[in-house]
């Protein structure tokens, strides 16, 4: 993986369309923030191979060997008001579950003697349509872990900035995703919940392409976001990969655990639980953390 075969994969119109690449960094949201107090124009992509310092929700570390998977950092300009900003968060998960969806089952639809025959446009419509039948689906954890066979396969991490003039704001939206890793190479205290995308589906797939997948599928659901101010547009998509929806989860708020049903998710992108009792309540991403009764998810 390298700038050129990432800029040579990629169909979007803005996303990653400024993009560096770096083969160490210590954070890609580190250089994404920069670029934003630079004025970098939205869409300005930082790309790493590994990085020395990621840093995970709460505070935890991203743990990146070199040569296996993906980490980035988008900076975009969103023209919403801030209190819509977290929804971007849910917008950038579901995002990554399409892009890794499509280059994976993609990559199954295609056979390997067919490859080298035809142009990439021909191969993708000749081998992959939406209405394909998706051996692997990747799914969401609420409210933005991607996980494959109850391992969590990439995590993501927002932040906002304001600029100097305090005026005006923009947005790091931080990704990783195991793509290549073995599982020997997670440490074995998180082997049980870790995974990556060949671990779980013996399948390794190509970096750049799946940057390129992920960007085109952030482009148009950003689009979205913005037009309605919320996951209206999004809502439907969002809760057919919600792992959450339909189950009982144990909600692990700072004022005490609790067990609830999660029913799926509102335009604004709240968890909508019902209570043992019967009342339905909505929670906001960031107070408190969710889990399965029995596992991770």
């Amino acid at each position: 993986m390298n700038k050129e075969k990432i800029e040579q994969a990629l169909k979007t119109a803005w996303a990653a369309r400024e993009l560096e690449f770096f083969p160490v960094i210590d954070s890609t949201n580190n250089v994404a923030k920069a670029a934003g107090l630079d004025g970098h124009k939205s869409g300005f992509l930082a790309v790493a191979d590994k990085q020395d310092a990621g840093r995970g929700s709460r505070g935890r570390s991203w743990v990146s060997p070199s040569g296996y998977n993906v980490f980035m950092s988008l900076m975009v300009r969103p023209e919403l008001p801030m209190d819509k900003v977290s929804g971007l968060t849910l917008v950038m998960a579901l995002s990554i579950a399409e892009g890794i969806e499509k280059v994976l089952n993609r990559k199954l639809f295609q056979p390997e003697e067919s490859k080298s025959r035809l142009q990439p446009e021909e191969s993708e419509s000749r081998f992959w349509s939406e209405e394909s039948e998706s051996r692997f689906q990747p799914g969401i954890k609420w409210p933005n872990d991607i996980v494959l066979n109850k391992r969590k396969i990439c995590g993501i991490l927002t932040e906002l900035h304001m600029m100097p003039d305090q005026k005006d704001y923009f947005v790091v939206i931080g990704v990783g995703i195991n793509v290549n890793q073995p599982v020997e190479l997670f440490p074995e205290e998180i082997r049980e919940t870790a995974g990556s995308i060949i671990s779980e589906t013996g399948e390794e797939i190509d970096r750049a392409a799946l940057i390129a997948a992920c960007m085109k599928a952030f482009e148009e659901n950003f689009e979205k976001y913005v037009r309605a101010h919320n996951l209206s547009e999004l809502r439907e998509s969002y809760e057919k990969r919600l792992l959450n929806i339909g189950r009982q989860v144990r909600i692990l708020d700072p004022k005490g655990e609790y067990e609830a049903e999660a029913l799926g998710v509102n335009d604004e992108g709240a968890l909508l639980i019902r209570l043992s009792d019967g009342r339905e309540e909505t929670i906001n991403a960031g107070e408190v953390s969710v889990r399965g009764l029995y596992g991770y998810v």
